[in-house]
């Protein structure tokens, strides 16, 4: 690749993942489709975009762990729920129709901003829900649903998380973006690079400026989470959902 070409890399790999951490997911609505128009296979372009995205959680960890720890047995429950459908979803991916995943997910997506939109009050202050086991059993459940999204799709799987545990475990925006970036980020998305990597391949030479991107990204775009507070934040998903889903309808 030419210096413009890592030049293009870093700079839409640094919006995409400002944003994403700002809002809690979504940074493949910018990252992918640039390394596919810049001529990567659709499966090597997955793995590398998820390699790259495991830097934004960690430039969004270095950030909120500075603020607040995470609940350890609640990180638990969403690694545990997730990780068995990442790996599900990395190895069904390549056997799915790509157009019709998409369309599928982009409804989806758009369904979320819609429905945040249409709650003014969602997420703005905390609320404990659902931590009995009833409510654990499905909460993971979904998890683990939105975990086969995740390893098997491209963009928008981060945005279902930080809404799940918003709506259904009582979490404001804030402290759910922190919960997504951190466990979805550096371990749903790195358990996926992993499995896409093993069944596919990784552009490794494409890498450093979608990783400095991704790690300055993430810290930047946790830093305005964190400064701004929920009701932009709030905002900021609902833009980011309806531009994602209507990305993936649209192709």
């Amino acid at each position: 690749m030419s210096g413009v070409e890592h030049l293009i890399l870093f700079a839409v790999s640094l919006v995409a993942n400002l944003l994403s951490a700002f809002s809690g997911g979504g940074a493949g609505l910018l990252q992918l489709p640039v390394l596919l128009f810049l001529g990567l296979p659709f499966a090597v372009a997955l793995a590398t975009h998820k390699v790259a995205s495991v830097a934004l959680g960690i430039g969004a960890t270095l950030r909120h762990l500075k603020e607040e720890p995470l609940d350890r047995g609640f990180a638990l429950l969403i690694l545990a729920a997730g990780l068995p459908g990442v790996l599900v979803g990395a190895n069904v991916i390549l056997q799915v129709p790509d157009r019709v995943a998409r369309i599928a997910l982009g409804v989806l997506t758009l369904g979320l901003g819609v429905y945040s939109w249409l709650n003014p009050g969602l997420g703005l202050a905390a609320q404990r829900l659902h931590r009995d086991r009833r409510g654990q059993w499905i909460g993971a459940a979904v998890l683990f649903a939105i975990g086969v999204l995740n390893g098997s799709l491209t963009s928008g799987t981060g945005l279902f998380v930080t809404l799940w545990l918003v709506r259904w475990f009582g979490l404001d925006y804030r402290r759910a973006v922190a919960y997504t970036l951190i466990l979805v980020g550096l371990f749903w998305n790195g358990t996926g690079a992993l499995m896409l990597g093993y069944l596919s391949s990784v552009r490794w030479d494409w890498l450093p400026a979608l990783l400095v991107g991704s790690l300055l990204g993430g810290y930047l775009g946790a830093h305005l989470a964190i400064v701004k507070g929920n009701k932009l934040i709030k905002r900021g998903f609902e833009i980011l959902t309806v531009l994602v889903g209507a990305k993936l309808i649209l192709g």
